[in-house]
Parts: structure tokens; C-alpha cells; sequence
């Protein structure tokens, strides 16, 4: 469970970055809204002793319950249909155990460490049908009980990390080219009933966000959150105007935001630290999903590669979504950016992921 490591091996690097960008979050976060600036500097100092941690235990052992770890992940997220589970805004999201906690940020990481020693094990036989079957069997179960909260957003990550781990643990290109011969032709299907006014397949709610995103003139009361956020991200121009400035006209202070700490925290970036803040939030970003997948080139086994490769994808494809929301490129929904937004569950999700990264790490080819 414990090993000897050796401390030339240890990516300090790689837990300097996540400092950084979470520390230059819990800036933002205390200029957004000063009350969760604490809770997420405690969030921070625990997660990184977590991260620690988790670092020093040999992930190889860990992955021998992954199927434990599998079966524990779906009952959290079905526990989030049940009676435990928290609504708020339309979403039934969190579990309340006396404290409140997203269980789908957890799971994430559980994913990536499932899949890792699952893929493993099935190294000789990825490609084969009974295998992808299988495999998509798994995910579509856990994937259901996420969008049934609903959570489309986090639905479309780990659908997009799920297939990046598929891809890194040899899945033939002619299986892929099949698969997208096949798909496109269904996702025009989708598209055009969900376009349908009595379509059933998504809420109606989630449905107008999509109109407002492409009408935001003829939806002006569900445009007016993402119309602001790009506003915001505008009138910051290239140096900003300053972390806890008190412009009236201001995202955080005119209130033309909800909630800006969570899911719109980059418009507040771009307001108040302007386009270099923001360009540096995405530079951070870019470091820490590199150094995992440097780190994971040099893993021992295929399963911290695939652990490296997953947590790599999970913080690009988030950060992407939660950007582009932001900026406009895509329908407003609910994600957390990594490191950034406010959330204790999320940032120490993270730093349990990144964690296992390090123990990759710490277990190279070379021994």
C-alpha cells in the first residue's frame, strides 16, 4: 500500500500550478463574494494535504477494488435521486448528510480509476465488440443517473472522457470510424427532434437555455445571465479593472450575475483582471492537464497512463465548457471551472485526482 519513493521523482511542479491557479481563484472568489473566500481557502488547504496524501499510496494496490470503487459511485449518485438529495435551481445535484456535497464531482474521479484498471485488464481484447459493450453498458449506467438529476454539462464530460480513456487504451481507428459513420447520422436525428416544440428527450428548461443561446433578443429573460457574462469579459479589456473595484456598473456589485462565484467566476476574471487574468487562468489551466499526460507517458502500466490521460481530458473538457459558457461559444449551463469556482467538493475532487497523478508519477518505467 505504501511504497519507498524516491523525491527526485516528485512533480512539485505539478502542485505548484494547481496552488497557483486555486490561489488566484480564491482571489476572485473573495472579490465576487467576499463570505466563500475562507470556505474555499480551507477547501484548498485540506485538498492539497489530501493530494499529498493519496500521492504516497501505491495506486496499483488502490485499483484492486475498483469494481468496489464502481459500485460505491452509483449508489452516491443514486442516492441523489432519492430523498437525500438537495434541489436547487431546477437541479437535484447534492446529497445532504448533515453537510452538502456533489457526488458527481467524486464520481468523476472514480470513473477515471475504474476504467483504468478495467481497460488494463482487457488490454488483448479492447477492441472487440463484446468488450465496447460492455465497457459503454458501465458508463451508461452511471451517465443515466447523472443526466437524470438533470446535469447535462457533467453528462457531456465524462462522455468525452470516457471516450478519450476508450481511445488511450488501443481502440482500433476503424472501430472509431465506425462508430462515427454511425453516430452522425443519429446525433442529425437527435438534433432535429429536439428542435420539435413537444420533444421529450431533454427539460424544457434546458431546452431554453439552447433558444436563448441562439436568440438571445427573442429570450431576453434567459439570455440576459450569459449576455452579461459577455459584457463583463469584454469591459475588462486587457489589464482589468482592478479585484474588488466597486463599480456599480460592475458584474458582482450591479448583481447581473447569479451566483458568479460558481459557474460565471471566469466573467468576473475577465472584468476585474482582463484579458491577461484571463490568459492566465487558461495558461494554468494548459500546465496542469500537460504535466498529467507527460507524467502519464512515463507510467509503468497501462492504467496510470490511463488514470494520467483521464484526469488530463476531465480538466481540459471542463475548462472548455466552462469558458466557452462564459464567452458566449456555447449554451448556458452549469459547471464548475476547475481550481477556480467556488465548491469544496469539486476542488477536492481535483486535488484527489491529481493526487493519483503523482503517484503515476513516483512509479516510472525506470524501476
Amino acid at each position: 500500500m505504501l511504497r519507498q519513493y524516491r523525491l527526485s521523482d516528485y512533480r512539485f511542479r505539478l502542485i505548484l500550478w494547481v496552488v497557483a491557479l486555486a490561489t488566484l481563484g480564491i482571489l476572485i472568489i473573495g472579490s465576487a463574494n467576499a463570505e466563500y473566500q475562507m470556505k474555499q481557502t480551507l477547501g484548498l488547504i485540506g485538498g492539497v494535504a489530501v493530494m499529498i496524501l493519496i500521492s504516497l499510496f501505491d495506486y496499483t494496490w488502490i485499483l484492486n477494488f475498483y469494481w468496489l470503487i464502481y459500485l460505491f459511485g452509483t449508489v452516491l449518485l443514486a442516492l441523489v435521486l432519492s430523498p437525500l438529495g438537495v434541489t436547487r435551481n431546477n437541479a437535484t445535484r447534492w446529497i445532504n448528510l448533515g453537510f452538502q456535497f456533489q457526488p458527481s464531482d467524486i464520481v468523476k474521479i472514480m470513473l477515471i480509476l475504474f476504467f483504468a484498471k478495467f481497460f488494463e485488464e482487457r488490454e488483448d481484447r479492447i477492441s472487440r465488440l463484446k468488450t465496447i459493450l460492455y465497457a459503454v453498458l458501465l458508463i451508461g449506467v452511471q451517465l443515466f443517473l447523472i443526466y437524470k438529476e438533470p446535469d447535462l454539462s457533467t453528462t457531456i464530460v465524462v462522455t468525452l472522457m470516457f471516450c478519450v480513456l476508450f481511445f488511450m487504451a488501443g481502440l482500433s481507428y476503424k472501430i472509431i470510424c465506425g462508430i462515427l459513420v454511425v453516430f452522425i447520422p443519429i446525433l442529425v436525428i437527435l438534433m432535429g427532434i429536439l428542435m420539435q416544440p413537444d420533444q421529450k428527450l431533454v427539460n424544457e428548461y434546458q431546452m431554453t437555455r439552447v433558444y436563448a443561446w441562439l436568440r438571445p433578443d427573442e429570450y431576453p429573460q434567459d439570455a440576459y445571465q450569459q449576455q452579461n457574462s459577455i459584457k463583463a469579459v469584454g469591459s475588462g479589456q486587457l489589464y482589468g479593472k482592478g479585484l474588488n473595484n466597486d463599480d456599480v456598473d460592475s458584474v458582482k456589485n450591479g448583481n447581473f450575475i447569479p451566483e458568479t462565484q460558481t459557474d460565471f467566476i471566469f466573467a468576473v476574471a475577465g472584468e476585474e483582471l482582463g484579458f491577461l487574468g484571463c490568459c492566465a487562468i487558461v495558461f494554468l489551466e494548459f500546465l496542469i492537464a500537460l504535466e498529467c499526460l507527460l507524467i502519464g507517458r512515463r507510467a509503468k502500466v497501462l492504467s496510470g497512463t490511463l488514470i494520467c490521460a483521464g484526469m488530463a481530458s476531465l480538466i481540459f473538457f471542463q475548462s472548455f465548457i466552462n469558458i466557452s459558457v462564459a464567452t458566449g461559444i456555447l449554451p448556458n449551463t452549469g459547471i464548475t471551472l476547475p481550481f477556480v469556482s467556488y465548491g469544496l467538493t469539486s476542488l477536492i475532487s481535483f486535488c484527489i485526482g491529481i493526487g493519483f497523478v503523482l503517484n503515476v508519477g513516483l512509479q516510472t518505467r525506470k524501476y
